[in-house]
């Protein structure tokens, strides 16, 4: 069984940066893809980022696009993500997600999630 757990939210002003971490544990995440979603109150679950398991493909919802950089440690079994340029509208519960195959926004292919991570941005 995967666990994953993120970190590394807060509050940050419009324009500043923040980088998100999520650790797993519990498996060996070989061929998995990892991702980043958000959800805010009332709304669907969306996509961010997600890295192939090499970690050379990354993919990004057109709203993070350029402000927005994922990134995986194979070796510790992490994932990050970097987020610079902060909008009010970035603001909500960040999650860590894995799936085993080839990276997919779609939020239903992802077998596992962590708890979340909240970002909030003030303007």
């Amino acid at each position: 069984q995967v666990q994953l757990v993120e970190s590394g939210g807060g509050l940050v002003q419009a324009g500043g940066s923040l980088t998100l971490s999520c650790a797993a544990s519990g498996g060996v995440l070989s061929g998995y893809t990892m991702a980043w979603f958000r959800q805010a109150p009332g709304k669907d679950r969306e996509f961010v980022a997600a890295v192939g398991w090499s970690g050379d493909s990354t993919y990004y919802a057109d709203s993070v696009k350029g402000r927005f950089t994922v990134s995986r440690d194979k070796a510790k079994n992490s994932l990050y993500l970097s987020m610079n340029n902060l909008k009010p509208e970035d603001s909500t519960i960040y999650y860590c997600a894995v799936m085993l195959g080839w990276p997919t926004m779609a939020s239903r292919r992802y077998d596992y999630w962590g708890q979340g991570t909240q970002v909030t941005v003030s303007s």
